[in-house]
C-alpha cells in the first residue's frame, strides 16, 4: 500500500508529481487559485481537489490516515525580488496555515518548500518560530537550501526546504548529495 499525501498550496501539481513518481499517493490537495484547477485536475484527475481558501478548510475535510503533508506556502512575501515582508504580508502568514494543518492532520512526515528569501538575514525571527512550530508538534525538522542546477535540471533554481519527520519514529531526514557535483547540502 503506498503512503498517503495531503498536498496544500498545490499549485499544478509540481511537488506532487515528484511524490507520486516517488511511490506515494497524492490522496487529497489544496488549491484556491481558479486558474490553475483545471491543469491540477488533468495532472492528477484521481485526486480531491478542494479549491478553496485554506483558511477556510476545515481539517475534516481531508481523508483519514495520512501518512505526509506536503506544499509550497506562497512565497510572494519571501522573495528578494519583492517587498520582502514575510510574515507581516497576508501571503507569508499562510505559512502558519500550513501549521495549523499539520497539527490536525497529524501526519507521519511533511515538507514545505519556499524561495531562497526565506533565509534573508531579516527573515530570521520568522524562520526560527516557523521551525519551533514544527518542533512544539513533535516533529525532528531540518532546513535546506539547494539549487536545481546541483540536481541534473538545466536552470539556478534555488529553493529551500523544510523537512520534519516524526520524533517519535526516531529517524532524521538527510538531505541527498548533488549528484553532478558531490555537493553535500549545509
Amino acid at each position: 500500500m503506498k503512503p498517503k499525501v495531503l498536498s496544500l498550496f498545490s499549485g499544478c501539481g509540481g511537488l506532487d508529481l515528484g511524490f507520486h513518481k516517488a511511490g506515494f499517493e497524492i490522496v487529497c490537495a489544496n488549491e484556491n487559485d481558479k486558474k490553475i484547477h483545471q491543469t491540477f485536475e488533468y495532472n492528477f484527475p484521481k485526486t480531491k481537489l478542494i479549491k478553496e481558501d485554506i483558511k477556510k478548510i476545515d481539517y475534516q475535510e481531508f481523508p483519514k490516515n495520512i501518512d505526509g503533508v506536503i506544499g509550497g506556502p506562497p512565497c510572494q512575501s519571501w522573495s528578494e525580488a519583492g517587498k520582502q515582508l514575510g510574515e507581516k504580508d497576508k501571503r507569508g502568514k499562510l505559512f502558519f496555515e500550513y501549521i495549523r494543518i499539520l497539527s490536525q492532520v497529524k501526519p507521519k512526515f511533511f515538507l514545505a518548500e519556499n524561495v531562497s528569501g526565506i533565509l534573508h538575514n531579516k527573515h530570521r525571527n520568522s524562520v526560527k518560530k516557523i521551525k519551533d512550530e514544527f518542533e512544539k508538534l513533535g516533529f525532528t525538522t531540518s532546513i535546506t537550501l539547494v539549487d536545481a542546477n546541483d540536481y541534473n535540471v538545466p536552470q539556478t533554481r534555488k529553493r529551500v526546504f523544510f523537512i520534519g519527520i516524526k520524533k517519535s519514529l526516531k529517524k532524521k531526514f538527510i538531505f541527498p548529495a548533488s549528484k553532478i557535483l558531490n555537493h553535500k547540502p549545509t
